[in-house]
């Protein structure tokens, strides 16, 4: 009998195991797995989590005698070093998936190396290392088009400063590592957007350290008391900048932009406390970790074909996931007509993405 579960069993978070009622000699004890190792232990992933539950569920892995197993990192570019070294010594794995913490690390690109000589296919989801460098470490991205996303964000924020009366002004853009792929990428998008008229002050790091994520509002607000905008680039940024604002009593004269959607950022949202958020689809990253790598494990070129169409031409390697704009149901200061990107993307009221995240039991997203 094939069962699906969802299991945390020592430091591992059990996605959907193909197993058997016969017991350990039955074939399911020695199921192969994929592997998903996160950047850091954050929300953002139980979206990602649960996509990749259904992927799991659509490919029929258990019937394949695979399994797919997320790993949580904590957060650290070291503790991800370590777990792709002990995956190196595990029989049983046969692809890894990685969300790169820090996109300019050789150590990190060379533990992906080392995974792939030994017959293990990786790829990295959410966080790519620096193409330029390392881009042959792993043979395919699937997530967000980063700089795409920050470009998006840095349009909505533009149209909500106009519609403030702020023409011109500086801005901080806080992210857990500023050399991070995604983080850097959004935040150039961001600036790039945004526009000259307006001053990027500073860009923080945090190091995934949720009360540093506060400290450094707060000593942004000392030393820049003038910004006109803070930018939240990962997804708890957010809520630590809704805070801190609050905390200072300086929300009317601030823009507050963000990325991704924890549950505690949307409530904030709610309560008038963030303007736009730019949503990323880790559930539909996890969806396609699932595809791409059974297509990969299995010498399936048809769907890999079918992923990636533009192989041989420039980012051929990359598939891009969705993008969204959520804007509070009261009064937002946005219009989706204000947005001029010719890349597509979903306009939605906060009501509505609650909607959808409620159609597949999340919180956040």
């Amino acid at each position: 009998m094939l069962v699906s579960s969802l299991v945390v069993v020592g430091g591992f978070l059990i996605l959907l195991s193909g197993c058997s009622s016969g017991g350990p000699s039955s074939p399911a004890a020695a199921a192969k797995r994929f592997v998903f190792l996160t950047n850091t232990d954050d929300p953002f992933w139980d979206a990602c989590n649960a996509g990749l539950v259904e992927g799991a569920k659509q490919a029929d892995l258990a019937a394949k005698n695979l399994r797919m197993v997320m790993e949580k990192n904590d957060g650290t570019t070291q503790g991800q070093i370590e777990r792709l070294r002990q995956f190196g010594s595990q029989s049983d794995i046969v692809g890894v998936a990685v969300s790169a913490i820090q996109a300019d690390n050789a150590a990190l690109a060379e533990e992906m190396r080392n995974l792939a000589q030994k017959g293990i296919k990786v790829i990295t989801v959410d966080g790519d290392l620096n193409r330029e460098k390392f881009r042959a470490a792993r043979a395919y991205y699937v997530g967000s088009d980063n700089a795409i996303a920050g470009r998006l964000l840095g349009k909505a924020a533009k149209a909500i400063l106009a519609a403030r009366g702020k023409e011109q002004g500086g801005y901080v853009q806080f992210v857990g590592f500023t050399d991070n792929d995604n983080g850097r990428a959004r935040m150039n998008g961001f600036r790039d957007a945004l526009g000259t008229a307006y001053t990027e002050v500073d860009r923080m790091g945090d190091q995934t350290d949720l009360s540093k994520a506060r400290d450094n509002v707060r000593t942004a607000l000392v030393n820049h008391p003038d910004v006109v905008a803070l930018v939240g680039i990962w997804s708890y940024n957010a809520p630590a900048i809704a805070e801190v604002v609050e905390e200072r009593g300086v929300r009317d004269r601030l823009t507050i932009a963000t990325f991704d959607a924890q549950a505690a950022a949307l409530d904030r949202m709610a309560a008038g406390k963030i303007d736009v958020m730019v949503v990323q689809n880790p559930f539909e990253m996890g969806v396609q970790t699932v595809r791409l790598l059974l297509a990969m494990h299995t010498g399936d070129d048809a769907t890999l074909a079918a992923m990636f169409p533009n192989a041989a031409g420039p980012d051929g390697d990359v598939y891009t996931t969705g993008l969204r704009v959520v804007v509070p149901d009261d009064k937002p200061l946005l219009k989706r007509e204000q947005i001029d990107l010719p890349q597509p993307f979903e306009f939605l009221p906060l009501s509505e993405f609650r909607a959808w995240l409620a159609k597949y039991g999340l919180s956040s997203s």
